[in-house]
């Protein structure tokens, strides 16, 4: 008799009869489930002895949201039941766009002190204050100054630090790229396309202060006012580029364009053939998810054109900027729900901000959140370089090291990757990917060979971060040069032209 034979021939091992098992069940770790169609035959099987010790719920808490009428303990909406807070309109309408107004929505919430230093905040700002009452709500008006909601909105001059030296208005050129008002097409096969230039609300770091939003007391704006001629010029210039197959409409916000817009413009671009993929970018779901949930027909125009994409093997999904946990309540995730089932993609963007985000606790439960949404975490970007809001930035070395401590948290796949928008119109680069970087300057130095080949492109650290030599150093004008070409030598980059000089 073979050996197989002869294990064959074994008796069969005794089970241990369900009614013998001394350990836990089914039953007692999903209690109340008794009765699921699929889960009912489980409910006696012994649970397998763990080799890990029991996770702390802490850990999970990221499956909590926020709920309840939370907006009625600021006075201004103390009266307003659930359905009118849920209604888009009434976010739309009674948004916080002047410090009056929000002295009037928040009564006695907040200092007179604080209020002076919104004020003097706003003297200095590149971008207009526009806040939802959605956002407003969840302010921790009782300590502004930390809230991650506040520094991203809402500017105080007693935070305001100069900005740095090598900081252009428009840093990552988008103009310089645009062959068109509205559109930028800096990678061979990609295209940016401005079909406006409002926003539900208006983030303080905004990339596109240049033009987002109406003139202020230190910026005149460049107009990208919703126009179907202009718009009609942009798409018929990616018409006429048949290398393009990705496009990103973004702005402003198209939550802010009215459905049929919306639906006109998504028509027209899926209709040229070499177009695959349309990438529809807003802030909208972090600071107005109900708009989800009660714009009925701009929702719907949104589904109508991800499916006519999909009809056409072409991808339509949603790109969103949430930045904070804090963001986030039930009304984020049923708005999420109902796009998931609607079979919308949502990948989110995250900007790197400091006292929002710069650490391995909050960037992690961002990510878990996010997750548990079905919103893809896809991008922490390197904040950039924008106009009165140094205090905001954090280094590089910061991003490299959050990205490092949050991945293997959660999914591969729901892991974001850290990017640096390389200032100069270098396009986004893996922010661990520099040729050089020095800690002590805060100059990091990269090359974008799939843009420009031939060009170096410089990224610049907060002065106010870097070690006492380096702050000394950048406070000396005629040290400015050496440092910069100090760094380029140190890449083995010498003779090779900046793409900002």
């Amino acid at each position: 008799m073979s050996e197989a034979d002869a294990t064959m021939s074994q008796p069969a091992e005794k089970l241990t009869p369900v009614n013998e098992v001394a350990g836990p069940r089914v039953r007692d770790v999903l209690p109340g489930m008794e009765g699921h169609p699929l889960l009912a035959e489980l409910m006696d099987v012994e649970v397998p002895a763990a080799l890990k010790p029991v996770v702390d719920p802490k850990e999970y808490a990221h499956r909590s949201f926020k709920d309840g009428e939370f907006w009625r303990h600021i006075p201004g909406y103390a009266e307003v039941d659930r359905a009118t807070f849920l209604d888009w309109k009434f976010q739309n309408k009674q948004s916080v766009t002047s410090v009056d107004k929000l002295v009037a929505t928040l009564g006695n919430l907040a200092s007179p002190a604080f209020i002076d230093d919104v004020r003097a905040g706003i003297a200095r700002a590149p971008m207009n204050v526009r806040l939802s009452p959605y956002t407003v709500a969840l302010i921790d008006w009782a300590n502004p100054y930390q809230d991650p909601l506040r520094i991203q909105f809402l500017p105080v001059g007693s935070t305001q630090l100069p900005d740095h030296p090598r900081l252009t208005l428009d840093s990552l050129h988008e103009q310089a790229d645009a062959p068109t008002p509205g559109l930028t097409h800096r990678y061979y096969d990609k295209a940016l396309f401005l079909p406006l230039d409002v926003c539900p609300v208006y983030c303080r770091f905004c990339t596109r202060s240049y033009a987002i939003g109406g003139d202020t007391d230190t910026v005149h704006k460049a107009r990208l006012t919703p126009n179907a001629k202009r718009w009609h010029t942009d798409i018929a210039y990616i018409a006429s580029r048949p290398e393009i197959e990705d496009i990103v409409v973004s702005g402003g916000d198209l939550y802010m364009l009215p459905a049929q817009h919306v639906s006109t413009i998504g028509h027209l671009l899926l209709a040229i053939p070499h177009i695959r993929r349309i990438r529809i970018a807003t802030k909208g779901p972090a600071v107005s998810p109900m708009k989800i949930l009660t714009d009925e027909a701009w929702t719907a125009a949104l589904f109508e054109i991800a499916n006519a994409g999909r009809a056409m093997g072409k991808e339509v999904c949603l790109h969103t900027h949430f930045n904070t946990p804090q963001e986030i309540t039930e009304i984020t995730r049923q708005a999420m729900e109902v796009l998931f089932k609607g079979g919308v993609t949502v990948r989110n963007q995250t900007v790197l901000i400091r006292n929002v985000n710069d650490s391995v606790a909050t960037m992690t439960e961002l990510v878990r959140r996010l997750s548990y949404m079905n919103v893809r975490p896809y991008y922490v970007y390197q904040h950039d370089m924008v106009s009165a809001v140094e205090e905001l930035r954090t280094t590089v070395q910061t991003n490299a090291s959050i990205e490092r401590g949050v991945r293997g948290s959660t999914a591969g796949f729901n892991t974001p990757l850290a990017i640096v928008d390389l200032p100069g119109g270098g396009g986004k680069r893996d922010v661990h990917s520099f040729e050089h970087y020095d800690r002590t300057t805060g100059i990091s130095v990269y090359r974008s060979p799939a843009v420009h080949a031939d060009l170096v492109y410089l990224y610049f650290d907060p002065i106010d971060l870097l070690p006492k030599e380096g702050q000394e150093r950048w406070s000396r004008p005629a040290e400015h040069q050496r440092m910069i070409d100090e760094a380029i030598g140190t890449a083995g980059l010498t003779g090779m032209p900046l793409a900002v000089a």
